[in-house]
């Protein structure tokens, strides 16, 4: 094929042929077409469209703009202004709701004169169309579209799943989460704990914090960072807003911290943490609310030696494989080791592993214990909540106490104590204890009679006395009968032995 012609060229030749082609026939217009097609290259449609139109006019300057298509006016936003401030700066969908509440109110008050026009215009907007028209007046405002950080600071911040833990064999490798103790309500304000576990030897810190706040978060995970017997590698979080900023995230880069963070509603993205959130955290603290300086420093000395207790002598599990065969999960598990026990077998040097045997050797179990307890009556203190303890006193008494503590039920005075159950009293008088005597002889007699047949016999021997709602109720007692005729069947033989 040639080389097709110019347009330049094209619209000479169109020109030269459209009136060739007008006031030919059909016999010569197709032939025309035909020579056309092959000198131009246009398709043969669009070819008659060109040769059958008269010649293309000239656009001037005018009539090269697109027309004006706006429905609404200047007037129409002017109005919409007016009633947006006097509905306090709603957002669009509000405001369609409001307009014809409103509207007609500012008119009956004199605060609103429009047209009948722009009145019919401004009631008929809709929300897209007032959010449109308010954007430029939102922004100068000061009220523009809200801003939400955690989304641009997000894209710096790699994603990590559950799967991305496989590949981990060294310990530094942490999953950080927030424990709030705002007990039933969660307004004002009150304290959290920041919560950080390894991965490969589920040690854990805890610091508590008395708000929210990105600053005191870089705080505590020095100080947890200071705690750790082993570098911090990396960090795991969830996307609150608390942990994506630039401040966490400028941190992390300072000291060389590799930072990421679970997918958004996937909890299980950060099993390891949440695990001991209700391990440790809710077993230690409870779900009661902690406002203010004295209760985070009661938090700080329970955590103080709980984290020891916790590390050292608490031995915990830790998934080694999860095989799925259609809806059958099989788990196994290592054996459960305390977190030092887990961190002495890694590759560690002589001085590590010679300062974590040192601070071992140290540790008294049973006293970390017994001041972890005292700790928590002071805690439970500032939730208004009492606790009457057999350990209160010193060491030598709680350790000639533990035989017996469990005799008092809950230990812990953060917890609630189990309300005992109340035995039931009867309130409907026993409509089968007359007739019960006569069922029992009935059964010694033959005791393969069901509970359907007894019943039967008794509404045919004494009618209008017994109704046939009261079956189950003979039947359970016919049960209860049998099980203690077979006992003592049971004992008199165990006896003649």
């Amino acid at each position: 094929m040639g080389r097709k012609a110019s347009m330049s060229t094209r619209a000479e030749l169109i020109e030269a042929t459209r009136a060739r082609y007008e006031s030919g026939t059909r016999a010569e217009k197709q032939r025309i077409l035909d020579e056309f097609v092959a000198v131009s290259g246009y398709h043969r449609k669009y070819a008659i469209q060109l040769l059958g139109r008269g010649p293309p006019r000239e656009r001037s300057a005018e009539t090269s703009q697109k027309p004006d298509r706006r429905r609404y006016t200047q007037a129409d936003k002017e109005a919409l202004i007016v009633v947006w401030e006097a509905a306090d700066r709603i957002c669009g969908k509000r405001l369609k709701a409001s307009l014809p509440v409103l509207v007609p109110a500012m008119e009956n008050a004199g605060h609103l004169d429009i047209a009948a026009d722009v009145r019919t215009r401004l009631l008929r907007m809709s929300p897209a169309t007032i959010d449109r028209l308010l954007k430029d007046v939102r922004e100068h405002a000061g009220r523009g579209r809200r801003r939400n950080a955690a989304p641009a600071v997000a894209k710096d911040i790699s994603l990590r799943t559950y799967a991305g833990w496989d590949e981990v064999t060294q310990a530094g490798w942490l999953e950080v989460d927030m424990v709030s103790h705002s007990g039933p309500s969660a307004d004002g304000s009150f304290s959290q704990t920041l919560v950080a576990t390894d991965i490969v030897t589920g040690w854990t810190e805890y610091v508590p914090l008395p708000v929210r706040e990105s600053r005191l978060i870089v705080e505590a995970l020095r100080a947890i960072m200071k705690m750790l017997p082993f570098h911090v590698r990396g960090i795991d979080t969830d996307n609150d807003t608390a942990f994506i900023n630039e401040t966490l995230l400028g941190f992390c880069q300072s000291q060389g911290i590799t930072f990421t963070r679970s997918r958004a509603y996937r909890k299980n993205d950060q099993a390891w943490v949440e695990q001991k959130n209700g391990a440790i955290v809710r077993r230690l603290v409870g779900h009661d609310r902690y406002q203010g300086e004295p209760a985070v420093k009661a938090l700080m000395r329970l955590y103080r030696v709980a984290r020891l207790y916790e590390n050292y002598f608490q031995p915990c599990f830790k998934l080694a494989s999860k095989n799925r065969d259609g809806a059958k999960v099989t788990k196994r598990y290592y054996d459960p080791a305390s977190p030092y026990q887990r961190l002495r077998e890694l590759e560690l040097t002589p001085a590590g592993r010679g300062h974590l045997d040192a601070e071992f050797a140290e540790l008294d179990p049973v006293d970390l214990l017994h001041r972890i307890r005292q700790a928590q009556g002071e805690l439970a203190s500032y939730a208004g909540r009492t606790h009457e303890a057999e350990n209160a006193g010193d060491l030598d008494t709680f350790v000639k106490t533990l035989a017996s503590q469990w005799q008092a039920g809950e230990a812990r005075a953060t917890h609630k104590k189990r309300k005992e159950k109340r035995p039931r009293n009867r309130t409907v008088p026993d409509r089968l204890a007359e007739g019960w005597p006569i069922v029992k002889t009935w059964l010694e007699d033959d005791p393969t009679l069901t509970g359907r047949k007894i019943m039967q016999r008794l509404q045919r021997d004494y009618p209008g006395q017994y109704e046939h709602r009261q079956l189950r109720t003979l039947q359970r007692r016919i049960k209860q009968w049998r099980r203690e005729r077979a006992n003592a069947m049971v004992q008199e033989i165990t006896e003649a032995r």
